[in-house]
């Protein structure tokens, strides 16, 4: 077992929980009534006149597998010249522009703003473990509601098996991947989950309040091993809104959306259970394991029922 079971469960539900956000996060993106009248998927404009990249849904897994592939190079850059400065900046703006997209689903896009920039600042600069996980439970959302629409069954499909092929490669052959995950928990400012074995400790000396630091062991779940999923998932909520099922029951069609991230929780829950202490494991394979059975669960009960 990789973590304690009381660890491992903690971060598996942290990520059910962040799947349930981001297709709630979706699933308000989507023009509800001018679907149900046309019979096809509608989405809503994104706020602060952000614009969704105009591709053909057959080919998009090509679109997002390159800007991986280039962010992946420019981490890989700031690393070698120790440049953390420049990633905390650029971490900034791509938390305040994803957590503001989120927010503003549920509320005024103004306010969606300004809360998105405060909780960003102590994100990044005054990092702490309930608001970086709070964060990262809305981040994704807030991502995959630029980038669902683009994509269809097909190259959703497509892109978790390249993406699941490269983080092994990333991980086990080029050790890239390591590094990365290294180099951003040494910066404190982190994509992805964080789960600490023991929280920092307090103390009183003479009437005041003092945290003693100490090296604390952390559990990880890296942001695209929570991303990718979502995509696909949102992928599957969009097909389903598009049946003619939804018409007649709208609340049945979303909490069909919800087999999916179950089985790639139990899929993840299945790698923590089996992996080994202190070793680096290819989450996305088995993530995307998960979504293919529970996609498979998914028409099978469509077909019977």
């Amino acid at each position: 077992m990789k973590h304690t079971l009381k660890i491992t469960l903690i971060l598996v539900l942290i990520f059910f929980i962040s799947q349930l956000v981001g297709l709630s996060i979706i699933n308000k993106y989507i023009d509800h009534k001018t679907t149900a009248t046309t019979g096809n998927v509608t989405w809503t404009a994104l706020p602060y006149n952000i614009a969704r990249p105009e591709v053909e849904q057959n080919t998009s897994f090509l679109y997002i597998l390159f800007a991986v592939l280039i962010g992946t190079a420019l981490v890989l850059l700031l690393i070698k010249f120790k440049v953390t400065n420049i990633w905390k900046i650029w971490f900034f703006f791509s938390v305040v522009i994803c957590l503001s997209i989120a927010f503003a689903a549920f509320v005024n896009s103004i306010l969606a703003f300004v809360i998105a920039i405060i909780l960003a600042i102590f994100k990044v600069f005054k990092p702490n473990f309930y608001v970086h996980n709070f964060t990262e439970l809305f981040l994704y959302g807030g991502l995959a509601a630029i980038f669902v629409p683009m994509l269809n069954l097909f190259s959703a499909s497509i892109l978790l098996i390249l993406i699941a092929l490269y983080d092994m490669y990333a991980v086990w052959k080029s050790k890239h991947m390591i590094k990365m995950a290294k180099f951003q928990t040494e910066s404190k400012v982190f994509a992805g989950f964080l789960v600490p074995y023991t929280l920092p400790k307090k103390e009183k000396i003479k009437g005041q309040v003092k945290k003693i630091k100490v090296k604390v062991k952390n559990a990880i779940l890296g942001g695209g091993d929570v991303a990718f999923p979502l995509l696909f998932e949102g992928v599957i909520l969009q097909n389903l809104v598009n049946s003619s099922q939804y018409v007649l029951n709208p609340a049945l069609t979303y909490l069909q959306a919800l087999i999916v991230p179950f089985f790639v929780s139990i899929a993840l829950f299945w790698l923590f259970m089996k992996a080994e202490k202190d070793k680096f494991y290819p989450a996305m394979p088995f993530v995307a394991a998960g979504c293919f059975v529970g996609y498979g669960v998914l028409f099978l009960l469509k077909f019977i029922f």
